[in-house]
């Protein structure tokens, strides 16, 4: 099995940047944050997850703050909060 992580752009509906792999871990995450982070270095965007352990870890938070970025998540059980990126994944699935 593998895992995608990507990341989206509500403004032009584009995806940043995506990485694959065997395990659906921190790394997965970090790996797909610095590749947006080298595509597009200044960015400072609103970064909104999902409230899964890679975004509320303490690594991921300093990463969005030397970013200067601002992060949102989403709130407990409230996945229309990440309509969108919730939308996204459907297609990817079917």
């Amino acid at each position: 099995m593998s895992y995608l992580c990507a990341i989206y752009n509500l403004f032009d509906n584009s995806v940043v940047s995506f990485n694959t792999s065997k395990s659906n871990n921190n790394n997965l995450v970090f790996k797909t944050f610095d590749k947006a982070i080298k595509k597009h270095p200044k960015a400072k965007p609103l970064f909104h997850s999902d409230r899964g352990f890679q975004y509320t870890s303490k690594i991921f938070k300093r990463m969005i703050e030397n970013q200067d970025m601002t992060q949102s998540m989403s709130r407990v059980g409230k996945r229309i909060d990440n309509g969108p990126m919730e939308g996204f994944w459907g297609i990817i699935k079917s």
